[in-house]
């Protein structure tokens, strides 16, 4: 397997501190060296182009809407915060994650991490909205119309949610359709299998459609090489992106996700001018450079001579936006799995400090001076088309010594007094501000800012007093059926069904009294969906549920139906589950993976088994990362190595294929134990 190949069942989550247990065990070994520390953070020194991280939900929100914290270690939210100014959700976009049944929406982590890109003025890259991977069973088992359907359904609410955010700017729309193989062009799955159309094109006007300014791309990996070697991945995702470019397909931007080994760089500027040439952006959207365990003084500097050669490719050309590194520190990255056994790939250490790498990449960007130089104030700042709940603000343009980056609109109510905030953000010279009250006073001002973080001074001062409206004092329809029908020692999965109103249901509130009887009902959380996960809960102990509706107006409804939960007894130990996903299947056979173990328990577990029962007729065919014993229909697999070692929480995976008779759609079942 050549440098710019990785392995296609590649591990699809961090795995948090096992990760960082691994490499401190290993790296520990060698002293990595330092380079003279240049002149940061990144993002005050790359110009016009971006330098971005993909973001771990839980670590950088721990896994909420509102962000307000992280999990430990703080280190790592600091330096996602200060040091880039782009980041890619990891995983948090991903269709299972978002949609993890059909048409049953999640935006829990992804809105976290787009609040989160907002107050610390990065733009967000969406990842990704159509893979061979991560994608529900239900979804993987449509075909023709129906699938079709659900491709659309799911593009046009999830691009459709963040349409009007400035921050969110791009999405990878198709993620790694391109065949390994020299042909076919497209990898064989149950996209290519089952959808009956040209499911790429599609997906890409459906995209436009639900955002006109976004812009789109196409990610893979494998396809840093030169688009001209007759035959390679690249060629084949060159010559796909100018036949649907000629058909009028929106495809705005080519992702090369750039996971490299140490020492084995192709020649990117040539790789990307080529790209470039059908009319189309370029991002190296994966970045990390990994290294053969447990690494050597030396490789440590070439890996940072290799960070510093994509800089200057993608610098060298016009149409690279920027980079994105494939997370923060070695502690947390996807390195080593099942797809390479080498690691520690990006520019802090396990224990968040420099490497090489880090220096080696400022200061290829530039270790210049920081631009302290604010944009001119904007100005001529007035308003239109005032309703009863909007006002549509314009103004003219700032100017600045690199460029303006957006514009912060700050609102005070009343005519005077008060205090101007921050309502929203704008890449144009105009921004409609919705949700206002009627009949009601308002200020606003409009100020600019620059890729450095600087500031304008405000704008004009302009008053705005909305016009006359009906208040809307029609409650909601209660919620109904609400039912939990996921209970554990520590948490309350709930689901109800919608309600209804004569504008429209803005959210719902989830309150929750302390035993079978007496007690008072409390808000212990918000949803804007028809379901809510009630966390940290005491084991063995009796709760009541309700959920009420509400409106834009403040208007609520009655409450639903009262649900009495008992949490389940307390772990004492170690205990784990398994979830099984189909990632292909075909009329005499299918794959399992990943085969998701995590560990349920309070304490660590050092193996797990996991016992696989086989329909009639099938049989095991090959297993990756785990050991196997058959005896007839039962199938069990223990962990190996990086796997089974897990902490309260942490997952490890492992997969298998198997054979059936044709026409037989029956699938195994599974279950985890441990020590």
């Amino acid at each position: 397997m050549s440098g710019t190949q990785r392995g296609t069942r590649r591990r699809l989550y961090t795995v948090g501190r096992l990760t960082a247990a691994i490499l401190i065990a290993t790296v520990g070994l060698v002293a990595v060296p330092t380079a003279s520390q240049a002149a940061g953070p990144l993002r005050n020194l790359t110009g016009s182009k971006f330098i971005g991280y993909a973001a771990n939900a839980a670590l950088l929100c721990n896994n909420t809407a509102d962000c307000a914290s992280g999990q430990n270690p703080a280190t790592y939210r600091s330096l996602a915060d200060s040091e880039f100014n782009q980041v890619t959700p990891e995983n948090a976009m991903k269709w299972e994650s978002i949609e993890p049944s059909l048409n049953a929406f999640n935006f829990t982590q992804a809105d976290g991490i787009v609040a989160n890109a907002v107050a610390n003025n990065q733009i967000v890259h969406g990842h990704t909205l159509l893979w061979h991977s991560q994608t529900p069973a239900d979804v993987q088992s449509l075909s023709g119309a129906a699938m079709r359907t659900a491709l659309q359904r799911h593009i046009s609410t999830v691009v459709g949610r963040y349409a009007n955010n400035p921050n969110v700017k791009s999405w990878d729309v198709v993620n790694e359709a391109i065949n390994d193989n020299s042909s076919p062009q497209l990898r064989q799955d149950f996209w290519t299998q089952n959808y009956g159309g040209n499911f790429i094109r599609d997906a890409f006007t459906f995209a436009r459609a639900a955002d006109p300014d976004a812009e789109l791309c196409i990610n893979d990996y494998s396809v840093e090489g030169s688009p001209d070697v007759a035959g390679s991945k690249s060629q084949r995702l060159f010559l796909l992106v100018q036949t649907e470019k000629a058909a009028g397909t929106p495809i705005d931007c080519v992702g090369l996700q750039s996971h490299f080994i140490v020492g084995q760089i192709p020649d990117l500027q040539q790789t990307m001018t080529r790209y470039a040439s059908l009319g189309v952006r370029i991002r190296i959207s994966e970045l990390d450079i990994r290294i053969p365990l447990p690494g050597t003084a030396a490789q440590f500097q070439t890996q940072a001579q290799n960070y510093a050669s994509v800089v200057n490719a993608c610098k060298a050309v016009a149409a690279c936006d920027g980079i994105t590194i494939w997370g923060i520190d070695d502690g947390h990255s996807w390195l080593p799995n099942s797809c390479c056994p080498e690691g520690v790939p990006l520019l802090w250490d396990a224990n968040f400090a420099k490497k090489p790498a880090y220096d080696a990449t400022a200061n290829a960007f530039g270790p210049g001076p920081v631009d302290t130089t604010p944009p001119t104030a904007p100005a001529n700042l007035a308003a239109s088309a005032i309703t009863s709940s909007s006002v549509n603000l314009s103004w003219t343009a700032s100017t600045d010594n690199v460029g303006v980056t957006g514009y912060d609109i700050l609102r005070a109510p009343g005519a005077s007094g008060g205090t101007f905030a921050v309502v929203g953000s704008s890449t144009t010279t105009s921004f409609s501000n919705t949700g206002l009250t009627a009949n009601t006073t308002f200020r606003y001002e409009v100020r600019a800012k620059d890729a450095a973080g600087n500031n304008s001074a405000v704008s004009n001062v302009v008053p705005v007093t909305t016009a006359m409206g009906t208040v809307d004092t029609t409650p909601p329809s209660a919620p109904a059926n609400l039912a939990a029908p996921t209970v554990t020692s520590s948490s309350v999965a709930l689901s109800w069904t919608a309600s209804t109103d004569d504008v429209g249901v803005t959210g719902y509130d989830v309150l929750r009294a302390p035993g079978a009887t007496g007690g008072t009902f409390a808000v212990v959380g918000t949803s804007t969906s028809t379901t809510f996960t009630d966390p940290a809960l005491a084991a063995n102990s009796t709760f009541r549920y309700q959920v009420r509706a509400r409106d834009a107006a403040g208007n609520q409804s009655a409450v639903s139906n009262t649900v009495q939960v008992t949490t389940q007894p307390a772990s004492t130990g170690g205990g784990c589950s398994v979830t099984l996903v189909v990632q292909t299947s075909w009329g005499t056979g299918y794959v399992i993976q990943p085969s998701r173990v995590t560990n349920t328990g309070t304490a660590n577990i050092t193996g797990w088994t996991v016992t696989v029962t086989l329909p009639a007729g099938h049989a095991i065919t090959g297993f990756w990362n785990a050991t196997e014993s058959v005896s007839g229909q039962t199938v069990t697999f223990h962990g190996v190595g990086f796997n089974s070692n897990l902490a309260p929480g942490a997952s490890g995976e492992f997969g298998f294929q198997a054979s059936r008779p044709n026409g037989n759609t029956a699938l195994p079942t599974a279950t985890c134990s441990a020590p």
